[in-house]
């Protein structure tokens, strides 16, 4: 877990994949992002989440007052994320955005999947390809989640034929030596007490 700014406000991580950003319901799930960060900065509170498998970015306020402005930015929309991912199939190289705008909803008897449906919630995606890998048949795809669903990124992805490679919940047959190929690689927003604006970029744990 790696450091990469902090002030009297917020700090910013990099999560490995394979931690829980918080604690779980269970006594062997204690072990998260926040926990260990307590360690350390014992009033650091939770502002979002990554999915267990993800890597990357995160923000942690620092006090009461930090955590519920920045919760509003995430709330409004107002923070820049980009994400990028390894996917199956072979996607044209383009610097234009595509959009998925399907709704989704848990997917009861498979608790706790989710899936695209009609009777979920408003869920948008959109998805550009940066290159791609012939002889493999992978793309390599910059995200930007305009909403934030659970697990969005992977079930849209899915659902249109390109799931993330070693996504072990949504295509357990794409596996990968490196785990879920889902990187939180950009994060920004108008610093909530200063009002500067505030940007970070960290590469991917495998290669782009």
């Amino acid at each position: 877990m790696q450091l990469l700014y902090e002030d009297t406000h917020f700090v910013v991580l990099n999560k490995p994949t394979g931690v829980l950003s918080v604690p779980g319901r269970s006594e062997d799930k204690q072990d998260c992002v926040l926990t260990r960060l307590q360690t350390t900065h014992p009033s650091a509170l939770v502002v979002h989440r990554l999915d267990m498998a993800t890597s990357g970015l995160m923000v942690f306020g620092l006090h009461s007052d930090s955590q519920r402005a920045l919760s509003m930015l995430f709330e409004a929309r107002q923070v820049h994320k980009r994400y990028l991912a390894w996917v199956e199939g072979l996607l044209p190289v383009s610097d234009d955005w595509q959009t998925i705008d399907l709704p989704l909803m848990a997917d009861w008897p498979k608790w706790p999947l989710q899936k695209a449906d009609v009777s979920g919630k408003p869920s948008v995606t959109q998805w550009r390809c940066l290159k791609h890998h012939d002889s493999l048949s992978v793309s390599l795809l910059e995200l930007h989640p305009l909403t934030g669903r659970s697990r969005q990124l992977r079930v849209h992805l899915q659902a249109i034929g390109h799931a993330i490679l070693g996504d072990a919940l949504y295509a357990p047959a794409l596996t990968s030596e490196h785990g879920l190929m889902l990187h939180a690689g950009e994060l920004g927003f108008v610093h909530p007490i200063t009002q500067q604006d505030m940007h970070w970029q960290c590469p991917p744990p495998w290669a782009v």
